[in-house]
């Protein structure tokens, strides 16, 4: 009896000293695990670089909903005229004061600092000419899209938000800051600086997704069968390009312009946060690309004379140009044009026309747009549509309405100081001037505007072709005023 007391109470003791390690060890490993716990979820927070994607990331998380793809209107309701019968040459009658064409003295300005390579970078890329470099953390590198889903896009976001992104995103800025870019310079380094990491057309569009969150775009991507949809939001039109409405707000896939629909896409609603800027085509100062100067002339012939313009134009300008999107006729209308190309434009035309009546001179410029380019439709030329700026339509030996009207109405503002609007009909473009003649009219905002194609040959200001004489402009083009062009 008393052995079986002391057995019991010997097992009573093992067991309750047992007892005593087992708790002290499951509070120990307890106690390591929440410290493990802890330090595993402060890290991650900690890897992000920035707070906004703690949450952002949640969000990649949730359920996706699927959005419809929406056709883009077309610039123009009817094809435009295969071709088009010239007009007979006939003299203009000679009103109004006698010219004077200044071309101001160029002032010497101050060089830019040139993107040289100051040290060596990871990554280069040959951007219209230029030669610019940046470092690229080996994280974003290595970045994959696995699962090919929403959660590899998360994923990949993921890998992005916790590697070492900043000294890419000053080279970005830096480069725009010294080449003068607008938002499609920004959205071609961006893309030029993904297809130089990544093979895949996937992981390119993922990363520049990234990137322009970064740079402060509203942009989404998305999933549409199988493949990454990049999307950009516009307030204006971006024509023959997919988009899909989310809210009153259209959201672009600029890298789809003139091609086919992709169809539905899946991807969700909210921002980024703070990623608020709308994306802008408008070209309101040209790029300060380095040079690569070309020459070429154009010439004409009025009554029986041959007159000549030789200048030199910026191929890296021209390339840059090609690969525009169909912006709004406004973006066009407004754009500068090179000061090397419009100087010795201007110096041509102030030899043929000073002291010459205001009449004469600027119909000899609407008679040199006419004549000095062969008239060619852009789906012959292009195989779509493509609308010029005023360097390009001198560059191309063949052009269309709206090229010309864009090149004409920026000569003649910029030589004579007046104003002039574009005139949209539903297959064709014309322009009118606000000046003291007569003629074919369109009436705006209480003004009477004076008729004057550059695309009907021959014809002189106050002409319209035939065709549209008693037709209504569907609209019309206004340029700013006060623009310094």
């Amino acid at each position: 009896m008393q052995q079986n007391k002391l057995g019991e109470l010997k097992q009573f003791r093992l067991f309750g000293l047992s007892s005593v390690i087992c708790i002290f060890l499951a509070s120990s490993l307890f106690a390591g695990s929440f410290e493990d716990f802890k330090n595993t979820e402060n890290a991650a927070y900690e890897r992000y670089r920035d707070k906004n994607d703690i949450a952002f990331t949640s969000y990649l998380k949730e359920a996706w909903e699927e959005y419809i793809a929406e056709e883009s209107p077309a610039l123009y309701e009817k094809q435009k005229p295969k071709s088009i019968r010239p007009a007979r040459e006939r003299k203009i009658e000679n009103i109004g004061p006698k010219v004077n064409i200044k071309i101001p003295t160029i002032k010497k300005q101050t060089k830019k600092p040139m993107l040289v390579k100051e040290k060596s970078k990871d990554v280069y890329i040959n951007y219209f000419g230029q030669e610019v470099g940046f470092n690229i953390d080996d994280n974003i590198r290595d970045a994959q899209f696995y699962p090919q889903n929403q959660e590899g896009i998360a994923n990949f976001f993921d890998r992005m938000a916790s590697s070492h992104y900043e000294e890419t995103l000053q080279g970005i800025d830096e480069v725009c800051q010294k080449l003068n870019l607008n938002d499609w310079g920004v959205y071609q380094l961006v893309d030029q600086l993904s297809k130089a990491i990544y093979d895949s057309p996937d992981r390119r569009k993922l990363y520049s997704w990234f990137l322009f969150n970064k740079l402060g775009y509203e942009v989404k991507i998305g999933l549409g069968k199988k493949h990454v949809v990049l999307m950009h939001y516009s307030k204006k039109v971006i024509y023959s390009t997919p988009s899909y409405s989310f809210g009153d707000k259209k959201f672009y896939v600029i890298s789809y312009y003139a091609k086919s629909s992709i169809g539905n896409i899946y991807t969700y609603k909210q921002n980024y946060p703070n990623a608020n800027k709308a994306f802008d085509l408008e070209l309101k100062e040209l790029p300060t690309f380095t040079k690569n100067l070309k020459s070429k002339t154009v010439s004409f012939k009025q009554f029986g004379k041959v007159y000549s313009s030789t200048f030199s134009y910026d191929i890296n300008l021209i390339d840059f140009m090609a690969t525009y999107p169909q912006a709004d006729y406004e973006t066009y209308f407004n754009a500068p044009m090179s000061s090397t190309v419009y100087d010795q434009i201007a110096s041509d035309m102030k030899k043929y026309l000073n002291q010459k009546h205001s009449s004469h001179a600027i119909n000899f410029v609407l008679n040199f747009v006419q004549k000095a380019f062969e008239y060619e439709r852009d789906q012959q030329q292009f195989a779509r549509e493509k609308v010029m700026f005023p360097d390009e339509t001198l560059y191309y030996d063949k052009s269309d309405c709206e090229d010309r009207a864009i090149l004409f109405a920026y000569l003649v503002r910029k030589l004579f100081k007046i104003s002039v609007i574009g005139v949209k009909y539903k297959d064709h473009m014309a322009t009118a001037l606000y000046i003291p003649m007569k003629g074919d009219s369109v009436k705006v905002g209480g003004r009477k505007f004076i008729i004057a194609d550059p695309t009907y040959v021959n014809a002189n200001i106050g002409q319209s072709m035939p065709k549209y004489k008693s037709i209504i402009p569907q609209n019309f083009i206004m340029l700013r005023k006060g623009k310094s062009l």
